[in-house]
């Protein structure tokens, strides 16, 4: 699902980038918010979306100074971002869920209690 999900957003987000570039994202997201209507509503709960995501990888990283900067990179890179965090930490601890989810040392912790 990772791969599919950084395919499909890499596959539609490129030809967008070519034909509009990168300046005009985050007027529009922002003036989208702004102009309070559907497109604006979407974007809100989706930027919240993007705030978990940050704020769960810093967390999952204790706050440190990497972690906090993985974190910024979750909330303005989005799902593909999001899912080669998750692919790579996934190959990192293999089958443990836990420790996919709460980071080797809390999972390591949560075992010993």
């Amino acid at each position: 699902m990772l791969v599919g999900v950084l395919a499909v957003v890499g596959a539609y987000a490129l030809p967008v980038i070519l034909d509009d570039g990168l300046g005009g994202l985050l007027p529009t997201f922002f003036g989208d918010m702004a102009a309070m209507h559907w497109p604006g509503q979407f974007n809100l709960d989706f930027f919240c979306f993007l705030i978990f995501s940050g704020t769960w990888i810093a967390w999952r990283h204790h706050f440190s100074a990497g972690g906090i900067a993985l974190g910024i990179g979750g909330v303005f890179l989005g799902a593909p971002y999001l899912s080669i965090y998750l692919l790579v930490q996934a190959s990192r601890v293999g089958d443990d869920v836990a420790a996919l989810f709460l980071g080797p040392e809390r999972a390591a912790g949560l075992r010993a209690d």
